[in-house]
């Protein structure tokens, strides 16, 4: 009896033992402190770090501004962190910082943008989707539903990931599209929105690239100037507001690329590796899930809550 609860102590220590030390993980995205979509993003990141106990230090810069990021890169290696995370919206840009990183010996996982340059520029893997197919699968869905003649809002021209979105969504749509570039900011959005379809009637589908920042000035300006019904709207990634329009057959479906995931997932990643030497093999796709009126009153609380 003693030795069977010699046994079972041991086993339970084995349990519960935890690491030697809590490692150092910094996390570099291209996120804009005013878009919606990075604060779920920086929530993945936070949960991570409360689950593995990892000292963990998220950064990005005040606007789309690769300089700036480049700098906070370097600032990181400087640090010498047990690991590294990075999105890569312009890999031409960012090579040099990130090859940095890899040269001294930190172990490097890109997130959300980058999945075709990330292996090159010798990160372990890459967590997120690959945007022109889930450009393409959008596409080819409002196309099913009958569009003929689209426009495609860039919010943020010069991210490569989401030029690839709007290239993948021409070819899978198959019929007019014209992008049209706005800042990241949803009044100017609804201007231009409201604008293109004021000059070519013909306009029947949207497609956005951010749900808080397009997707939601865009059923704004449908309502505005008298086409719901007319025009379908689309938009990839999720926010409660337009999960709703979803819901009320206001917009059509949005793409969900589980950003909650990429923000979780490599921090998790890298800590197992900092503690264990643990690393998934190759990438994680988080997306696309495509959210239509069926699934989206089942996540609009989530996304509510900051984690759809």
């Amino acid at each position: 009896m003693k030795k069977l609860l010699s046994t079972v102590a041991t086993a339970a220590t084995i349990a519960v033992a935890a690491p030697a030390f809590a490692a150092d993980i910094i996390v570099v995205s291209h996120g804009q402190a005013n878009d919606p979509f990075w604060s779920v993003v920086k929530n993945g990141v936070e949960k991570a770090a409360e689950h593995t106990g990892a000292n963990v230090d998220y950064r990005s810069p005040e606007t789309f501004d690769m300089v700036q990021m480049s700098q906070l890169i370097d600032a990181a290696v400087n640090q010498e962190p047990d690991g590294l995370v990075v999105s890569i919206p312009d890999a031409d840009a960012l090579a040099p910082a990130i090859e940095r990183a890899v040269s001294a010996g930190i172990p490097v996982i890109s997130m959300n943008s980058g999945s075709d340059a990330s292996k090159e520029l010798g990160a372990l893997l890459h967590v997120g989707q690959d945007e022109f197919t889930a450009g393409l699968a959008a596409g080819e869905a409002l196309a099913e539903m009958g569009g003929t003649n689209a426009i495609c809002v860039n919010q943020e021209v010069g991210n490569v990931s989401l030029d690839q979105r709007c290239a993948g969504f021409e070819e899978g749509f198959g019929g007019t599209v014209e992008v049209v570039p706005t800042e990241n900011d949803p009044a100017q959005v609804e201007a231009k929105v409201k604008a293109a379809l004021e000059s070519n009637p013909d306009v029947d589908t949207v497609m956005g690239l951010g749900a808080s920042t397009v997707g939601e000035p865009a059923v704004a300006a449908v309502e505005a100037i008298g086409r719901s019904g007319e025009v379908m709207v689309a938009t990839f990634d999720l926010s409660a507001p337009f999960l709703q329009h979803i819901v009320d057959g206001k917009a059509a479906f949005a793409i969900d690329q589980q950003q909650y995931l990429q923000g979780y997932l490599p921090v998790a990643f890298l800590a197992l590796n900092a503690d264990y030497g643990l690393v998934p093999g190759g990438n994680v796709p988080s997306g696309p899930n495509l959210i239509t009126a069926d699934k989206a009153g089942q996540v609009v609380e989530l996304s509510a809550q900051g984690i759809r």
